[in-house]
């Protein structure tokens, strides 16, 4: 598996953690734990570094490292969800934060546009803007070209070789939520569960599949739910396609859980819930290992 990050501008796009032999049919994927905040990013910014943080999803990639010690790989962004998301639509934009027209066929509708959180995002998660003055409409292009397609490209590959390997794979798309519903969210001011587990209510992943997960999270004494207040994001949406033998589960983790989410510091129950996912991980590859979904 080719694991050379593509380069823009002198920036790696992204990462890829793989095992020396893929083992079993499962992908990892960490959109959102991308932490490398460009000179430039900061200067077109009102915004600190830590305000932007907000949007994170951080040390995700590291909770995950685990995989490749069961015989999958982690692609992770390097770039920050605040400057590209790549678990959106590759033209959700909101017209008014750019200076010129937006091609004709970018989506300024979707209910993330909407709350600012669109492939080029508005504001932080909490609903702070980021820009203090419209950006030029030729930055759309060079963000979905230089960062958001590259890291697709790479994904699509990986499911690919996993695909033809197995003859089937699984995409688990890995994040992390605030651990109290926020001003956007129909939960606002309500503490969450430990996990999430989007499946788009089975459209996107076979049911077997998301049970796994769910029962070995469990069984370690975590509170988990599916579909609720995350069903799965355009990663899930875009790449579960069961009928086509790619399957696509969501994993959120309550921040709260393993950090400071004033201060973005790791907890001392970082190590804990990392070896818990590492038991998840293996339990779950044990029972993929020799099955096919169809």
């Amino acid at each position: 598996m080719d694991s050379r990050p593509a380069v823009t501008n002198g920036f790696p796009v992204f990462s890829v953690l793989a095992p020396p032999e893929q083992t079993v049919p499962m992908v990892f994927s960490s959109p959102h734990s991308g932490r490398d905040y460009t000179p430039e990013f900061l200067e077109s910014s009102r915004l600190d570094p830590a305000t932007l943080r907000r949007s994170e999803d951080s040390y995700v990639d590291e909770l995950f490292a685990c995989v490749v010690r069961h015989g999958a790989p982690l692609l992770a962004a390097n770039f920050p969800r605040a400057f590209c998301d790549p678990n959106r639509e590759p033209y959700e934009l909101d017209p008014q934060m750019f200076d010129g027209l937006l091609p004709e066929f970018a989506n300024i509708r979707s209910p993330r546009v909407a709350a600012g959180l669109g492939t080029i995002a508005k504001v932080v998660a909490s609903g702070i803007d980021i820009y203090a003055r419209r950006l030029p409409v030729a930055e759309i292009e060079r963000r979905v070209a230089g960062f958001y397609r590259p890291y697709h490209r790479q994904l699509e590959e990986m499911l690919e070789q996993t695909s033809r390997r197995f003859g089937w794979a699984v995409l688990v798309d890995c994040h992390s939520m605030p651990s109290v519903g926020g001003p956007a969210d129909f939960d606002t001011g309500l503490s969450r569960v430990d996990i999430v587990l989007g499946d788009c209510f089975g459209a996107a992943c076979a049911s077997p599949i998301s049970q796994a997960f769910e029962d070995a999270f469990t069984r370690l004494g975590y509170r988990v739910v599916r579909n609720t207040p995350y069903a799965g994001g355009f990663t899930t949406r875009h790449y579960g396609q069961p009928r086509n033998g790619i399957h696509a589960v969501q994993i959120e983790i309550n921040r709260g859980l393993y950090m400071s989410e004033r201060t973005h510091a790791k907890l001392a129950d970082f190590a804990g819930l990392a070896d818990d996912i590492d038991r998840v991980v293996a339990d779950v590859a044990q029972q993929l290992r020799g099955r096919d979904f169809p």
